[in-house]
């Protein structure tokens, strides 16, 4: 008789993806100056609280999620939102709100809000960037690529 592993609740679901996303913001901001890390996990955890929020994630998949997976969605943004999580980071999130970096629902399904977003966040890096000595400064459009990157990971990761 093959044996059914247990059904995962939605919060050992977040708990995996959280610890993932966390996992891949350390490794994105391990590529940059050690300045410049900080904005980047803020980028990170920002890009994949919005990606995770299920009233956004909902809206690009075909068909209806169940409950569990629209609980584990919002466990994750909250997770991702929590001061633990963010604990170090208070400055560069604040930055990063005075951008109006938090969208609108509409940034899933609307092509141009998704664009601004994520202009936002690359001129967020850029600017911070920008503080650097000339001799730690990265190549042209490493922000771009890190964004693209970012949410990238973040949705393949969300999506499970």
């Amino acid at each position: 008789m093959v044996e059914i592993p247990p059904r995962r609740t939605p919060q050992v679901i977040a708990e995996e993806r959280v610890t993932q996303i966390l996992r891949a913001a350390d490794s994105w901001a391990s590529d940059v100056p050690e300045p410049l890390a900080p904005a980047v996990r803020a980028v990170c955890l920002r890009l994949a609280e919005m990606i995770a929020d299920a009233r956004h994630e909902h809206l690009v998949q075909p068909e209806p999620l169940d409950a569990d997976a629209v609980r584990a969605l919002d466990l994750v943004a909250e997770r991702l939102r929590a001061p633990a999580t963010i604990r170090g980071l208070e400055t560069e999130l604040q930055g990063l709100t005075a951008l109006e970096l938090r969208a609108t629902g509409s940034w899933a399904t609307v092509p141009s809000a998704q664009s601004e977003w994520s202009a936002t966040a690359i001129l967020y890096l850029e600017q911070r960037a920008a503080s650097l000595p000339p001799a730690d400064r990265l190549a042209d459009y490493w922000a771009d690529d890190l964004v693209a990157g970012v949410i990238a990971s973040v949705r393949a990761l969300v999506s499970g």
